[in-house]
């Protein structure tokens, strides 16, 4: 990968991002195949969390089961 040096006072220049590839997921989801909130980074599982007993609030639980649901 190449470096680019950025100045961030030019208004001139416009460097365009280009992402390749697969996207990788990032964050916490919902996994219906397990029913645990499962925590991703860069594409790889790094912890689990099962429904009953998650010591998340209920809002923020509801949320993730409807809007990222896996």
């Amino acid at each position: 990968m190449k470096a680019v040096q950025l100045d961030m006072f030019d208004t001139q220049k416009v460097i365009p991002i280009v992402i390749t590839g697969t996207p990788r997921l990032n964050g916490f989801y919902y996994e219906r195949g397990t029913n645990r909130f499962v925590s991703f980074v860069l594409g790889n599982r790094h912890y689990e969390e099962p429904v009953k007993g998650c010591r998340y609030p209920g809002e923020w639980q509801e949320m993730l089961k409807k809007e990222r649901a896996i």
